[in-house]
């Protein structure tokens, strides 16, 4: 007994000894820093994150006040970076385990750090942690992008004992502050109503966002926050947070104030039905979590994320995207071969890209004539399309277009051969009655065999056609009947195994299919994460189409996505709107039609036309400029936002229902050369309609936009302006 107390006393001399030799890890971009430091009692411990220390001094003078970490009446306290269950810690931790021997808790101890400059941009730094009695190790990664201003954070755990051992909880992130006050931007909603904004002040005790849904995970929550700190989160000011997780599945935010009144942040894996039974040697790796810290609010977080992405994250960031016509809402499921052919006629004559093919192409003996059968059998319907797809691409190739498909790959409907075939391919409870979301089941991706048949729909779908230019991958139901043949008694690991299953057939598209586009689409916009969107060109927002919604709902995902990732389609979703006011709100994202064209009037026709041209010439700043949110449709009857290049720089306006009488102020500008001389161009007219907009022409210096403003308001209902503002 006295040589084991001697050993567990010497290992802890060790991690003392190391410890003080290695006693803080910074990590940092331009702006902001982290702060980690080994405690002698050989733990780690957060001890700053926020604006980035100039002084090396600093840092030494920060750990000298702070160093007796640990004390629980010591005001100034600083906090353990993975804080475990079972131990000292009485509040959420981020790590929970159980050992072969029963034991719930590890303590986990500092090994060492390692940083690795990867370019000039980009860092990452390891640290690794060991329990002191148990083969556990666990390992922090943390990315930066300097420029950008963005940190990535994930997890590795794995263990060298005998037999499995039990993770109930597995953080990604796990994030402390202590400021006077917490104020929370959340993002909620439902089909149809995504993205709806609300704030809320955090006081003690805990505030979760999360998702028990599976698939279709963002259906009621979107995986992204904004925490501003003494103040609420404010576009051009103060202090924010900005966070989102890379996991398109289950995913959990808690935030905590403790009796101290500091938060705690964590994020990761919601461990919800969730518990792994992880192997000896296996590696556990959790989510990334994404975030930014802004001295200058949310709007410069905004762009940081916007940056960020085109740059590193998102699929062909700096690629051209396809503007296209699509046929849903004209046709729905009712179609057949001539009126597609014609349709990619009409795509030719709106002058877009591509004609994309909607559901209902597929399935025999029980053909897609509606949502209730033929989802998982990806044969084309002869009796629609007696000569296949090919036929459709050489139909398109003939005018002058590409031709584009949807699929809902993961998904089964118990109406087809599929589900006859293959019952032990369905996530299903056996014994119970069966609970259909829109008529359909999932498939179970945990399964090898299933990730196999799901890849090969998009990979016949290839071969037969390869000249295929897009695909649209949908997804319309969460996860229900929560049972995996394939997991059998290890069901704990569904919810996490389904995603990972998703993931192994989305690097194999990537792989064999580099260059194919790809839009993200789950009834709406139920999928955004920014790791899909390593696979994906772009993601479907909302099935809701009206342009007053759509303001709203492209302002909520503006926050962390650039307007080339959010495609936006001109509907008869609300046709008592002009055509103009319908375009010009979709202009603002990657632009498509979705509505009958032969329903339109021929000026209504000529505007879509001439609106496609100028949407080409103008798509580069829409695309890739700085983006400003100046006027919030929540705080009005007005919404205004400008996309700012060098060169040039352009300004959506948008009256949506003003009052009577009301009084309307200038829109303020931001963001340009304050010395530089800019022109006034309103464009995007109704033919045969002039500018009604006083200052078109007219030439202003940078600083007289910024300060004084422009009139581009009125007091018109669903009215809309675009603005160019080119540098002279």
């Amino acid at each position: 007994m006295k040589k084991v107390i001697f050993i567990i006393a010497l290992f802890f001399s060790l991690q003392v000894s190391r410890a003080d030799n290695q006693n803080q890890i910074s990590i940092s971009t331009l702006d902001t820093e982290l702060l980690i430091n080994v405690s002698p009692n050989g733990r780690i411990y957060q001890s700053y994150l926020g604006a980035k220390l100039s002084k090396e001094p600093d840092k030494a003078s920060l750990f000298e006040f702070q160093k007796t970490s640990g004390d629980s009446n010591n005001p100034n306290k600083i906090w353990e970076c993975y804080p475990v269950s079972g131990t000292e810690d009485f509040f959420e931790p981020a790590f929970a385990i159980r050992h072969n021997d029963g034991n719930p808790t590890s303590v986990l101890y500092y090994l060492s750090h390692n940083v690795r400059k990867i370019d000039d941009n980009i860092t990452e730094t390891t640290i690794k942690l060991k329990d002191n009695l148990y083969p556990v190790y666990v390992t922090l990664h943390y990315v930066t992008y300097s420029k950008e201003n963005i940190f990535k954070t994930w997890t590795e755990i794995s263990h060298k004992e005998k037999y499995p051992v039990n993770i109930s909880r597995y953080a990604s992130s796990f994030l402390y502050f202590s400021e006077p006050s917490y104020y929370l931007n959340e993002f909620s909603g439902d089909w149809a109503k995504e993205t709806k904004m609300s704030t809320q002040q955090l006081s003690f005790g805990k505030k979760i966002i999360d998702s028990k849904l599976g698939t279709r995970a963002a259906m009621f929550a979107y995986p992204f926050f904004e925490l501003g700190f003494g103040n609420t989160a404010n576009e051009n000011s103060g202090k924010v947070l900005m966070g989102t997780i890379g996991w398109t599945g289950n995913f959990s935010f808690t935030f905590e104030v403790d009796n101290m009144g500091c938060l705690r942040v964590i994020s990761g894996i919601n461990p919800y039905a969730s518990d792994y039974t992880l192997k000896p040697s296996d590696i556990f790796t959790t989510p990334e979590f994404i975030f930014t810290l802004s001295n200058q609010g949310v709007g410069q977080g905004s762009r940081n994320f916007h940056h960020w992405a085109l740059n590193y994250q998102l699929k062909d960031g700096k690629g051209d995207r396809l503007t296209l016509l699509n046929n849903w809402e004209n046709t729905g499921f009712d179609f057949n071969e001539e009126k597609i052919a014609n349709l990619c006629k009409e795509t030719k004559k709106l002058g877009v890209d591509m004609f994309l093919l909607d559901d209902g192409w597929f399935g025999n003996k029980y053909p897609r004539i509606d949502d209730h059968a033929g989802l998982g059998d990806w044969d084309v319907t002869k009796s629609k399309l007696p000569h296949g797809i090919p036929f459709l691409v050489k139909a398109a190739k003939a005018e002058g277009v590409k031709l584009g498909i949807w699929i809902e790959p993961e998904m089964v409907n118990p109406k087809s051969e599929l589900a006859e075939k293959h019952p032990d391919w369905i996530i299903s409870l056996s014994k119970r009655e069966p609970y259909y979301f829109r008529n359909q089941l999932v498939l179970d991706l945990c399964n090898p065999k299933v990730q196999d048949y799901v890849y090969s729909i998009i990979d016949n779908l290839m071969i037969e056609n390869p000249d295929l230019a897009f695909m649209k991958w949908d997804c319309n139901s969460p996860i229900t009947n929560i049972y995996s043949p394939y997991l059998k008694g290890k069901q704990g690991q569904l919810y996490i195994d389904y995603v990972r299953g998703l993931y192994n057939v989305m690097n194999r598209v990537k792989k064999n299919y580099p260059n194919l586009p790809l839009m993200l689409c789950s009834g709406g916009g139920g999928r955004c994460d920014y790791e899909a969107l390593k696979y994906f060109t772009e993601f479907w927002c909302s099935d809701n189409t009206d342009p007053v919604e759509r303001i709203f709902i492209q302002w909520g995902f503006s926050h962390f996505f650039p307007s080339k990732s959010m495609c936006a389609h001109v509907t008869n979703w609300s046709s008592n709107t002009s055509i103009k006011f319908r375009v010009d709100v979709a202009m603002m994202c990657k632009l498509g039609f979705d509505i009958n064209l032969q329903s339109l009037k021929e000026p209504e026709m000529a505007f879509c036309h001439q609106a496609i041209e100028n949407y080409k010439q103008l798509k580069n700043v829409i695309y890739n400029g700085d983006l400003y949110r100046l006027f919030s449709p929540y705080d009005g009857n007005h919404s205004a936002s400008l996309y700012v290049t060098e060169n040039k720089s352009l300004l959506f306006a948008y009256d949506i229902h003003p009052r009577f009488g009301e009084k309307l102020f200038p829109v303020k500008l931001q963001g340009l050369n304050p010395t530089t001389m800019y022109r006034l161009k309103e464009t995007n007219l109704m033919s045969g309609h002039d500018s009604d907009f006083r200052q078109n022409g007219q030439l202003y210096s940078g600083s007289f936009l910024m300060n004084i403003g422009l009139d581009v308001f009125t007091t018109q209902q669903t009215h809309s302006r675009v603005i160019e503002i080119t540098a002279e």
